[in-house]
């Protein structure tokens, strides 16, 4: 086991592996930017180190800064997080290189899997339908080729997205130069990577998704699916599992494909498959992301497994202690997502309590939220025997939620769990348009 780990992140998501870390009794490393000289995962951490300016490619981005860092604190490994460089295989081939592991798949796993077109036939081989979609697309006019072999509405995504960024809807050609121009630089500007590539628009549609836990020796234990059909502009806003729209013999077949398919591919750690269940009760593949989701609380709650110790145990050699049949899918679980509308310095926070109540937080008093980076503040999770009272809890613990000084989406949330239709569980990714 790794006696020493540097976080290569920030925000709640640092914070969380920090204090996985410290429950495992290994050293934590933190880095930060100029902009966050006063966060809370600097103060967790047992060291820490500056790597730059505040806009991200000055620091959590810089590959270079960042493994100078984990090798002037005498770290063995660096773990990612979400975002940032968590899907990027030549940080993972750095990291290797200079005798760090990279808690992650490995640089020649990221590199296969980030050939999305290969990646579908691998899936399709093994029984999952997957979306028709293409390779990376080297500029405007192969995707107005593709556009028109695909067909109208179609997809644009940044290869390295997460986090809803990257993405561009098109529903006719005379869009495509601007939408493809976008997507280049979101992707470029939030992971250092502007390749994009394109799927067809299924509509309507829930997204759904299966988490799924490797090792090294081949064993494949998938986590359950959750539910993220709540977005606004790509960006989950609510996520629960089990998904209300799927039953126990439709989550069985796809648990069941999914693991064969993630055995297939050799992969190793954790990942998550990404599906759109349309109105016929199909799940279409979309994309396998190859890291720690922001929503992996859910499943942790849910399960009562912990995916950050498990990540760091697998990428150390440690083969899973439990099988398919260990894992306890009963009862409900829901998260809301905390954003900030705009920045501004928390004045007060109250964070609410109670059994199986869990808000993963960088917040701290006295803390301004920068301008820099994502809006997410926090994710309050909820678990109860049943949904109906999972989202009682969730009402209970939205009213009770304080964060002065800072605008926040709070009350939204309230207003979403207590609409009807959401309650209902009769809902799909059209559930946000017209709010």
């Amino acid at each position: 086991m790794f006696s020493k780990i540097l976080i290569a992140n920030r925000g709640e998501i640092a914070v969380r592996v920090i204090r996985a870390c410290k429950e495992m009794g290994i050293a934590t490393v933190a880095i930060y930017s100029q902009a966050d000289r006063d966060a809370l995962h600097v103060a967790l951490a047992d060291e820490s180190y500056c790597v730059g300016g505040p806009a991200p490619a000055e620091s959590y981005l810089n590959q270079e800064r960042v493994v100078s860092a984990a090798l002037a604190s005498g770290a063995q490994a660096v773990h990612p997080g979400y975002g940032f460089l968590s899907e990027n295989a030549d940080f993972a081939a750095l990291c290797r290189k200079n005798g760090l592991v990279f808690i992650g798949p490995t640089p020649e796993s990221m590199e296969q899997l980030s050939d999305k077109a290969a990646l579908k036939q691998i899936m399709a081989a093994n029984g999952l339908e997957v979306i028709p979609g293409t390779q990376v697309l080297p500029n405007a006019q192969a995707a107005l080729t593709a556009g028109a072999e695909i067909g109208y509405p179609v997809m644009l995504k940044a290869s390295a997205g997460g986090g809803g960024r990257g993405i561009r809807q098109v529903t006719a050609p005379n869009e495509m130069a601007q939408a493809y121009a976008l997507a280049v630089a979101e992707g470029e500007a939030s992971f250092g990577d502007g390749s994009v590539y394109m799927e067809k628009f299924v509509h309507p549609a829930r997204h759904i998704e299966v988490q799924v836990l490797a090792d090294e020796a081949g064993n494949v234990v998938c986590l359950g699916e959750r539910d993220c059909s709540v977005q606004r502009h790509h960006q989950k806003l609510i996520e629960e599992s089990p998904s209300p729209a799927v039953s126990r013999s439709q989550r069985k077949k796809l648990m069941d494909l999914t693991a064969r398919a993630v055995q297939a591919i050799g992969y190793v750690g954790v990942g998550t498959l990404e599906f759109l269940l349309d109105r016929d009760g199909r799940f279409w593949f979309m994309e396998m992301n190859l890291r720690l989701q922001v929503e992996h609380g859910v499943t942790e709650m849910l399960t009562s497994i912990d995916l950050v110790k498990w990540q760091i145990r697998v990428a150390a050699g440690v083969s899973l202690n439990f099988r398919q049949q260990n894992v306890d899918l009963s009862g409900a679980c829901v998260e809301c997502r905390i954003n900030a509308e705009k920045p501004g310095k928390l004045t007060m926070l109250h964070v609410p309590g109670g059994p199986f109540v869990r808000f993963d937080t960088y917040l701290v008093n006295g803390l301004t939220v920068s301008p820099y980076y994502d809006s997410l503040l926090g994710k309050l999770i909820v678990y109860a025997g049943t949904r109906e009272e999972a989202m009682r809890k969730m009402k209970a613990a939205l009213c009770e939620l304080v964060v002065e000084g800072i605008e926040t989406n709070i009350g939204e949330q309230l207003a979403l769990v207590s609409d009807p239709r959401f309650m209902s569980g009769n809902y799909d990714l059209t559930f946000m348009e017209g709010r």
